[in-house]
């Protein structure tokens, strides 16, 4: 195997089926060595048979699957040389941290296990905690422990299932932060499976969006979120209204547009003169005492949290869910108000790539 392979995963024509149901219906799908790539999308999209198809507890219907080069779509899990970190942490309570990272080790046969799960426990900065049992841990440090018994055996692949679901706002924050700052100093290839967009956005080096099985975009965090292929995409990552404008001119890279009486220019990516959608993320609408003429609405509903208000606005243009960062003034219910818009709040839906 060339080391140049080592970590890159690459699914050709995969299939999956249960029965009748089609979870996947044709994959193709390749992951880099050294990149985290987070597969990302609702409940029931398809990301979770994905991540189980690389670690060999699904197989795929129709299709093939390659890591490092080598096809291991018909081998079991512990020929395949990848590591999966589960939500549960799946951590043994009656052992003690040290031994429940040195088990795998010393059930694949190294020498040295104990020296290196401890080597693995300072690369999360649990060492101090060896000797503790699981459930003398938090969340967090559990499933950080997780983590380093993943990575001692040093696999080709890490994949993280929904790693931070059973941590609160808080923790998810520090552990994603954490994983990421490893995953970066050691250059390993890992695949994380999320529903959580802010998390998707914080880690990935690309964000593989699914739905219904199929791959409804891939890109960086920042295309998905400035230039969305798709209404689904643009509301699914950073909820944005979806709005009706008219593109009147283009040139190169910008279009000129026109929404609600207003005009913009935003970049395009190959969009045609006409109708189009637009996606208004929901902290890039202001709302304003003074109507003057321009586009106005109506407050539905007001909420106050903490640092922000969040409104529903009945205006010209549909219903528009709206983040407003300025809390020294709350519009009440039944307020009318202007509307402006910040351009870097605005993406253009479509386009071909």
């Amino acid at each position: 195997m060339t080391h140049s392979h080592f970590g890159q995963v690459q699914f050709e024509n995969v299939g999956k089926n249960y029965g009748d149901f089609t979870a996947i219906p044709n994959l193709n799908l390749e992951i880099e060595p050294g990149q985290l790539v987070t597969l990302l999308g609702p409940s029931g999209c398809g990301k979770t048979t994905t991540l189980r198809m690389i670690a060999g507890l699904e197989t795929p219907t129709s299709g093939r699957i390659l890591i490092g080069g080598e096809d291991v779509t018909r081998l079991p899990p512990n020929e395949r040389d990848v590591s999966m970190v589960f939500q549960s942490y799946a951590l043994f309570p009656h052992m003690s941290v040290l031994e429940n990272v040195k088990y795998g080790l010393e059930s694949s046969g190294y020498k040295d296990a104990e020296e290196l799960a401890l080597k693995g426990l300072d690369l999360v900065g649990l060492r101090e905690k060896a000797p503790r049992l699981p459930s003398e841990l938090s969340g967090g440090q559990q499933q950080r422990v997780a983590v380093a018994r993943a990575l001692v055996l040093e696999p080709q692949v890490l994949l993280l299932d929904e790693p931070l679901s059973n941590l609160d706002a808080r923790l998810r924050r520090l552990v994603r932060t954490e994983i990421r700052e490893i995953q970066q100093r050691l250059d390993f290839t890992a695949v994380y499976v999320t529903h959580d967009q802010e998390e998707a956005l914080a880690v990935s080096d690309r964000i593989v969006v699914m739905r219904d099985g199929i791959i409804e975009q891939d890109g960086t965090p920042y295309e998905l979120y400035e230039s969305p292929a798709s209404e689904f995409i643009a509301d699914f990552i950073g909820e944005a209204n979806i709005l009706d404008c008219d593109i009147h001119s283009l040139n190169a890279d910008t279009a000129s547009i026109l929404v609600g009486g207003k005009g913009f220019d935003l970049r395009h990516r190959n969009h045609s003169v006409g109708k189009g959608k637009l996606a208004a993320r929901a902290n890039s609408i202001k709302l304003n005492r003074e109507v003057n003429g321009g586009l106005s609405g109506k407050i539905k509903s007001a909420a106050y949290l903490g640092d922000h208000f969040q409104y529903e606005v009945l205006s010209d243009l549909g219903p528009l869910f709206v983040i407003d960062n300025n809390t020294d003034e709350l519009f009440s219910n039944g307020t009318t108000v202007g509307i402006d818009f910040d351009t870097r709040g605005l993406a253009l839906i479509g386009g071909k790539k």
